[in-house]
């Protein structure tokens, strides 16, 4: 049974880790993003389990950090363990209605739901359109299955001809 300050106590550091914006794309909130998997209070510790977007992600050494900065304002006096697990895998299907419109403000797109084919060429339509976050436009064409990090890719609108990005989607198998 779980006591009434440790519920209180849950419930600031979940506060916190609102509060915490990911190093790579500062309008989204790690818990936006989804990658907050799971938060437990038991005595005088905190654990947070985080879901990296991607294994090689650059980041997860500064987000670490500012998890652990968040937590320790809200709970000075206790033992704070933050760790990364891979299971579930992190998929874009985590990320809130809020982290959607914070990441089209930024310029990247999650992909839709449900399964999206990819064209190696970019003068066919994929099956599933992926909006522009300018003009919701679904002219859009694959430039690059490679964008700045391995979760993204590059995408041209053809209508208000701005570059952007998108979350990959995840694969048949994941």
């Amino acid at each position: 049974m779980v006591s009434a300050p440790a519920t209180t106590l849950e419930a600031r550091v979940r506060e916190a880790l609102a509060s915490v914006h990911d190093p790579e794309i500062p309008p989204c909130t790690i818990v936006d993003l989804g990658i907050v998997e799971r938060v437990a209070v038991s005595g005088g510790t905190v654990e947070v389990d985080l879901l990296p977007t991607f294994a090689g992600c650059p980041a997860l050494d500064v987000i670490r950090e500012d998890v652990e900065a968040a937590v320790r304002l809200v709970a000075a006096d206790v033992s704070v363990q933050v760790r990364f697990v891979h299971a579930p895998p992190w998929t874009s299907d985590r990320i809130t209605p809020a982290g959607r419109a914070a990441l089209a403000r930024h310029g990247i797109t999650p992909p839709a739901g449900g399964p999206v084919l990819i064209p190696l060429e970019a003068l066919r339509r994929p099956s599933a359109a992926v909006l522009c976050p300018f003009c919701a436009s679904v002219d859009t064409v694959l430039e690059s299955a490679f964008g700045p990090t391995l979760c993204r890719s590059t995408h041209f609108c053809r209508s208000c001809r701005n570059p952007f990005e998108a979350f990959k989607p995840k694969t048949a198998a994941g």
